[in-house]
């Protein structure tokens, strides 16, 4: 399956220069190991897509809910969390 997104310019640079190997969204939306992500560069401030595209394939997914992982929703709300990417 193949699934389109918007990737505003600063993310979608880091892709193409190789240091962004991960997307966080919301999930809203069906996507699965071995599906295709279609990111179209889209400029907020413009509201316009740059006409920029890629495609990565889904190696792996994580999905959470907030109340389910191992801080409290207040240590959550207070620090915030943060997603690492490996290589």
């Amino acid at each position: 399956m193949k699934v389109e997104k918007k990737a505003w310019p600063e993310y979608f640079q880091a892709i193409i220069d190789g240091k962004k190997h991960f997307d966080l969204r919301l999930d809203e939306f069906e996507i699965g190991e071995g599906d295709t992500l279609w990111l179209r560069e889209f400029n907020p401030a413009t509201q316009k897509y740059t006409g920029r595209e890629l495609e990565k394939k889904v190696s792996y997914v994580v999905k959470v809910k907030l109340d389910k992982l191992f801080w409290s929703q207040e240590e959550i709300m207070e620090k915030g969390l943060v997603v690492i990417s490996l290589e």
